[in-house]
């Protein structure tokens, strides 16, 4: 899953208005932040395999340390610990809707993926495997990108025009980048993956940081 992604980021949002909506995007994403990091470094792995599901060419053969389940805890434990230690904020409600923005990643993707999401180390592998059915997929991630968007919109009002129209454009431009994802052509390689979605993260969480200040809470 890609931008069905960012769906938690806008509900969690919507609940706590004191959480910036920049951070969160890359809070839901963060588990593939690292995993694009550590693949740069070598120490996650993944193959390009045109065709190896109907939408999606990346072997995803090891990534233990962002995508096993007890990996996913610990970075949800650790990111609410680093908000909660940066942000100041009293009470836990905060830091736990950040963490468990961070942990919905992977209950999303066991959706879609194959069985390659380990629950730790690089053992027991599970994933639903809806990449297989690209219909499916495709509306997964309106369903959760839009129902997520809804909920911030009607808690927030526009401030002008690019506050009324600003994020469904942008809604509209993710699913057409989620739709060239999935029946573009593949990645060169494994590298050029991980830097294409290293910056697609960094790009939205700075479009959202834009578009969050033409609107405000009501």
């Amino acid at each position: 899953m890609f931008v069905g992604h960012y769906g938690p980021s806008f509900a969690a949002k919507a609940i706590e208005k004191t959480i910036p909506l920049w951070l969160l995007f890359l809070a839901v994403q963060w588990l593939d932040v690292m995993w694009s990091i550590f693949v740069l470094l070598g120490i996650e792995k993944v193959r390009i395999v045109p065709g190896f599901t109907a939408t999606n060419p990346l072997d995803l053969y090891y990534m233990p340390y962002t995508h096993s389940l007890v990996a996913a805890i610990l970075w949800s434990v650790a990111v609410a610990l680093v908000y909660k230690l940066w942000s100041r904020i009293k009470g836990l409600r905060a830091s736990v809707l950040v963490g468990l923005a961070v942990f919905s990643h992977w209950v999303l993707d066991l959706l879609v993926h194959r069985a390659d999401l380990p629950l730790y180390d690089n053992t027991t592998k599970l994933g639903m495997g809806l990449w297989n059915f690209p219909v499916l997929a495709f509306a997964l991630e309106v369903v959760f990108l839009f129902t997520g968007l809804y909920f911030y919109l009607k808690s927030t009002r526009p401030l002008g025009a690019v506050g009324r129209y600003g994020l469904l454009i942008f809604a509209v431009v993710m699913l057409l980048i989620q739709a060239y994802v999935f029946f573009g052509p593949p990645p060169t390689s494994d590298k050029a993956a991980a830097i294409t979605a290293l910056a697609a993260y960094f790009i939205f969480a700075a479009a959202a940081y834009f578009l969050a200040k033409q609107r405000a809470e009501v």
